[in-house]
């Protein structure tokens, strides 16, 4: 099922928690307007939407995450064992995790989480990572995908504007893991100059399914 991601588009499926399409019946429809539009995998947020989407779904490749606030630490982005077991026993066939070098919220190394899931879970892991460092580490842990996500959003890469395809094309040329380039993609050609430079797969978001935000964006226009 995994191979089917290589060179295609994963289409995040995702809508803030005061929305209302933030219901796992609407995104699990979102998810099927994307793949009937060629979509190969669906990248999707906390438990019961990845079983609406794999009851939906059952046989498209689901990256599965859950979002975690208030945990007293930046990293949200399924940051504890106890999250991956969620994501896990949902049906995601793939289990993203926060791979920064930060602190996690229960003092756990990001290395120790990778081994634990593992071990004791057996499903591939995307490495969420925002540095070169971090996906070193990541890569060295055993996480199956390097991610580019969180490139851009974190305390130590805040400054730069993502995708970055100078930092795509040294991921790919120096760690050898699959590279997904996820984060501020927003046209069809970047999504080809990624897979053009050797990404596995290009993740894109908000340019297609986060329509709070697109509609803000147009209705901020027409105010003075």
């Amino acid at each position: 099922m995994i191979e089917t991601l290589k060179s295609s588009l994963i289409i995040s499926c995702q809508a803030p928690s005061d929305s209302p399409l933030h219901h796992p019946d609407i995104i699990s429809t979102i998810a099927l307007a994307c793949v009937n539009q060629g979509a190969k995998g669906l990248r999707i947020d906390s438990p019961s939407h990845i079983k609406a989407v794999k009851k939906l779904l059952p046989d498209i490749p689901v990256i599965g995450l859950w979002k975690q606030m208030g945990l007293d630490s930046s990293v949200y982005i399924t940051p504890r064992f106890e999250d991956a077991v969620a994501v896990s026993e949902a049906g995601a066939d793939i289990i993203a995790i926060d791979a920064t070098l930060r602190s996690r919220p229960n003092g756990e190394t990001m290395p120790q989480l990778i081994a634990k899931i593992k071990q004791e879970l057996g499903k591939p892991i995307m490495a969420d990572i925002d540095t070169f460092e971090s996906s070193i580490e990541a890569s060295q842990a055993g996480a199956d995908f390097i991610g580019t996500t969180l490139y851009a959003y974190t305390e130590a890469t805040q400054n730069l504007i993502p995708p970055s395809f100078e930092f795509i094309e040294k991921l790919v040329k120096t760690i050898d893991k699959p590279i997904i380039c996820e984060g501020g993609v927003k046209t069809p050609q970047e999504v080809r100059k990624a897979l053009d430079l050797g990404c596995f797969a290009v993740v894109v978001g908000t340019a297609i399914t986060g329509i709070d935000l697109l509609a803000k964006r147009f209705t901020d226009a027409t105010l003075k």
